[in-house]
């Protein structure tokens, strides 16, 4: 195993409140009905256990009914905080439309939990007592996040709440699947927990394959993993708050919270496999069997004609992957012929994958996330272009396609989203 530390040593302190395990409802609005289901997640003192849920919005920014407004105004006070800082009682009254006598009552909560701390007093020349300025306590704790969608190794870190790496982990894969591999992610979470030099509010996992609401593995087929309870497993083990969830999922959490993206976000991650993250009216798409994104198994063109049958040699993978793009660009260098084609017949086919879906959402920006030597230049130009010959150019003029902006990292800080979302209610 290697182990990085970039800040402080120690042992990790176990977060103050041990983690319980609470059913919370799955709840989607389907043309005005509500169909409802149960999701497990974690819960302790002092944090929202609310956990992921479809339809939930990421960024909550208004008040509700009042059978749900002391939680859901909770995380509206951390969530102002957590993204404007260094705000006045009255600052945050004012952003989020709650009274003052409201706020004020948050904010002493949230005081005596050790999530928000006041900063000291505003420096006003207006007359009158200055207020006092308040914000997310920074410092109090911190989150694991573990990443485990690389094709020969697991990674990990321990992050500050700003998503900021302090110390990382690695295990080498060696061909591990099954019980072995599952052996492998508990010894980087034990390594991650000694790094941390805080309480930990939680550990967020990105894993490949589909994974349910609870934090299972349905299927992973790369990592011999299928009804692999996870979740359940790591928060046994550490007795700390645990949310495991598809890394495509996870990556697009972390560009929606650290990349500046805005308004509906389709992310594509290119690696071993393909898949999505969808980010739909502020919050994830899941799909009824939580396999939404899972574009990589698609066939792709009708090289075989309209009436044939699943292929794996015409799905997206097969033109994509990186193993594929590499495998493609070897095989032209060594011939001396240009790599140019190879890698614009790649980006074809994910805009001929890609047009229904942004035809049937209306997306407004594309995220490629992955080598960006294979992915930018002919193989992003290529998609685009597939993309605007395909749909209609009035409703999709403004569509952006682009790479991510959080680099390796980009699941590991979204695994540090899914905890803060879960726990906190903020991202």
């Amino acid at each position: 195993m290697t182990t990085t530390k970039t800040q402080g040593t120690g042992a990790a302190t176990a977060a103050s409140a041990t983690a319980e395990s609470t059913v919370v409802p799955s709840v989607v609005a389907v043309h005005g009905t509500t169909v409802a289901g149960t999701a497990t997640g974690a819960t302790g003192a002092g944090v929202t256990g609310a956990g992921l849920v479809p339809g939930r919005a990421l960024r909550p920014r208004a008040k509700v009914l009042p059978e749900h407004a002391r939680s859901h105004n909770r995380s509206l006070v951390l969530q102002t905080l957590y993204r404007s800082g260094e705000l006045s009682r009255a600052d945050i009254a004012r952003e989020t439309g709650l009274t003052r006598v409201t706020v004020s009552d948050l904010v002493a909560e949230l005081i005596a939990e050790g999530l928000v701390v006041e900063l000291g007093q505003r420096e006003s020349a207006r007359p009158g007592k200055p207020a006092v300025l308040l914000d997310i306590n920074r410092t109090a704790h911190q989150i694991i996040g573990v990443d485990l969608s690389d094709h020969d190794r697991f990674r990990g870190a321990v992050m500050d709440l700003d998503g900021a790496i302090l110390a990382s982990a690695e295990v080498p894969l060696e061909g591990a699947t099954g019980d072995a591999a599952t052996a492998k992610v508990r010894r980087l979470v034990d390594d991650l927990v000694r790094l941390a030099t805080a309480p930990v509010l939680g550990i967020g996992v990105g894993s490949p394959g589909v994974v349910d609401l609870a934090g299972t593995i349905l299927t992973a087929p790369n990592l011999g993993w299928h009804g692999l309870a996870l979740q359940t497993e790591l928060q046994a083990a550490t007795g700390l708050p645990v949310i495991v969830a598809n890394d495509a999922n996870a990556a697009v959490l972390a560009e929606h919270s650290y990349g500046g993206a805005t308004g509906d976000l389709m992310l594509i991650r290119v690696g071993h496999g393909i898949g999505a993250g969808l980010i739909v009216a502020g919050a994830l798409v899941y799909g009824s069997h939580f396999a939404a994104g899972e574009i990589g198994q698609v066939m792709v063109g009708t090289d075989l004609g309209l009436e044939a049958t699943y292929s794996r040699d015409q799905v997206l993978e097969h033109w994509l992957s990186v193993p594929q793009l590499r495998n493609g660009i070897a095989e032209a260098q060594a011939s001396g012929a240009d790599v140019t084609p190879a890698l614009r017949e790649a980006g074809q086919r994910l805009g001929i994958a890609l047009a229904p879906v942004v035809g049937a959402l209306n997306l407004s920006e594309i995220v490629l996330s992955g080598p960006t030597d294979l992915l930018d230049g002919p193989l992003a130009e290529a998609t685009i272009h597939t993309l605007r010959s395909r749909t209609m150019a009035e409703n999709h003029a403004d569509l952006a396609l682009r790479m991510t902006t959080q680099g390796q990292d980009i699941v590991l800080r979204g695994a540090a989203v899914l905890v803060l979302s879960g726990r906190l209610g903020v991202s």
